[in-house]
């Protein structure tokens, strides 16, 4: 087996534990967030970042209890290589990891196309499957997200059935 392939596989179960966010806020308020939900707190956080800057944006994001979670929405960072920024402080373990060889099980590198579109429009959606948090069951996800100078914010909704 391709050792970049054996790495993957070990930080899979990595990444995806640092995609869990409280049960207990989820519980509270068990009603899924809207595609709306999620572009504006994409909103709210590019503009928390551009009135503190990043290093001030960057700690609040990763605040799993922060301003910036609400039930399944939270914000997560990445500069413009790939690097996690900031992941609602779910695992810190991800943090200043590449995150670009992470694909779903459709094989869609998410991460490489949240840059690609960073780079070029600036924002937008992108849609992908992955384990929503409780569940735990494979679900369509479509993640919001805006460039912010050096990096982007993002934040993404699981379409329940």
């Amino acid at each position: 087996m391709p050792m970049k392939l054996i790495k993957l596989i070990k930080l899979f179960p990595v990444f995806l534990l640092a995609c869990t966010i409280s049960a207990t806020a989820l519980a509270a308020d068990p009603a899924p967030a809207s595609k709306e939900e999620a572009m504006a707190l994409v909103k709210r956080a590019t503009q928390f970042a551009k009135q503190n800057g990043k290093e001030k944006a960057i700690a609040e994001f990763n605040k799993s209890t922060g301003q910036f979670v609400d039930r399944e929405l939270y914000i997560v960072a990445l500069d413009l290589n790939g690097i996690l920024l900031a992941n609602a402080g779910t695992n810190p373990k991800l943090l200043g990891k590449d995150l670009k060889d992470i694909h779903d099980i459709d094989n869609i590198y998410f991460t490489r196309e949240e840059l690609a579109l960073a780079k070029g429009a600036g924002h937008g959606w992108i849609n992908f499957k992955w384990p929503h948090p409780i569940t735990h069951n494979l679900e369509p996800r479509s993640v919001y997200l805006e460039r912010v100078d050096d990096y982007i914010v993002l934040a993404g909704v699981y379409t329940r059935k």
